[in-house]
């Protein structure tokens, strides 16, 4: 019997709701599969958590999560609690930074047209790799004292911080249509232009993949307007934070939106989705980028059961959105957060 510690951090605001419906999923996955288990444990994060105790992650989540074979999360952050700098609190980010995750998947499907805004949209499928631990992030922790005259983030870019995310980048495409689009700001910004040099340099190593390379404000039009030309983008992280919300509104929204936070060692996987405190406790969250995030965790896990359990999840993930009736609020449908985990599990059972 294979056994797996997942730490769990069900976070802030929906947190809690989609997590609970993943596990839920989990669980049913579980026993499912031959030899087999998940050790799942929960830990206090996010904003609730520095209001009770001043510590966003506490020394002991912090150990849980190094000691852990992967982690799930849900959602943190609330909107009123902030640091003294007027910043939220955001230890998902800490989380990146501080287990090197440099490597931030955001992938992309459309299951059914009809959740789509746009009127013809094809098929949807291809992946976002933001570099989440570099970029224009990297002075975010700088003090910034209000009554300046100015404040000024800083763009950092490092070789080996680019070469990694290019690899993972390049070998991903590899296992999909083999296509891949750098987007980036190298026509103005000189740590753009960088960051392209470094991208040419990689992409020698891998002939076999296509390339691309398209300017950020592009992108963004080009994702609405033929979102099906595009397989594996790679792009820095403030730009992949942008266009992954963005994608996400081409396939429904961002409960519809699941995402990894990989390194060499560890990860943590979420919905790319807010803690949404407005609608908290009311049971009418997405689950699904939840769900689908715990598929990308038994992907990681890299066995053949755990992999075997994630093509299950997203199996039934689409057979349940085949049925127009099967949405929750976020797509116009009536199912709670609880009735859409219920649907999955009963998809798994078929």
């Amino acid at each position: 019997m294979k056994s797996f510690r997942i730490a769990v951090l069900p976070g802030d605001g929906v947190g809690p709701e989609v997590i609970r419906e993943a596990i839920k999923v989990l669980r049913a996955v579980e026993s499912r599969l031959d030899a087999v288990k998940f050790e799942l444990a929960e830990y206090p994060a996010g904003a609730g958590e520095y209001l009770r105790s001043g510590e966003a992650m506490p020394p002991s989540t912090w150990e849980a999560v190094r000691q852990a074979d992967a982690v799930l999360l849900g959602a943190m952050g609330l909107p009123e609690v902030r640091l003294p700098g007027g910043t939220e609190i955001t230890p998902q980010i800490d989380l990146r930074e501080q287990l090197d995750l440099y490597c931030g998947l955001r992938p992309v499907q459309l299951f059914h047209p009809a959740d789509s805004p746009l009127k013809s949209p094809g098929r949807i499928d291809f992946v976002i790799v933001r570099e989440s631990t570099e970029g224009l992030f990297s002075t975010r922790r700088a003090p910034v004292d209000p009554r300046a005259p100015e404040a000024t983030d800083t763009m950092r870019i490092t070789r080996s911080g680019a070469q990694r995310v290019f690899r993972a980048a390049f070998r991903l495409a590899r296992t999909r249509r083999r296509k891949l689009t750098l987007v980036d700001k190298a026509n103005v910004l000189p740590s753009m232009a960088y960051f392209r040099a470094v991208f040419d340099e990689v992409a020698r190593e891998f002939p076999d993949v296509e390339t691309e390379r398209i300017y950020v404000d592009a992108a963004s039009l080009y994702l609405v307007q033929r979102p099906e030309s595009f397989d594996v983008i790679v792009t820095e992280n403030m730009f992949g934070d942008i266009l992954s919300d963005l994608a996400a509104a081409l396939v429904g929204g961002m409960g519809m939106a699941p995402s990894a936070d990989i390194g060499d060692r560890h990860a943590v996987f979420q919905p790319a989705h807010g803690s949404a405190p407005d609608i908290a406790g009311r049971d009418l969250a997405n689950p699904t980028a939840a769900i689908l995030s715990a598929a990308m965790m038994l992907e990681w896990l890299d066995t053949a059961e755990t992999r075997r359990g994630a093509q299950m999840i997203r199996a039934a993930v689409e057979r349940v959105y085949q049925d127009p009736a099967c949405r929750t609020r976020e797509l116009g449908g009536e199912l709670s957060t609880s009735q859409m985990g219920d649907r999955i599990v009963a998809a798994l059972e078929s």
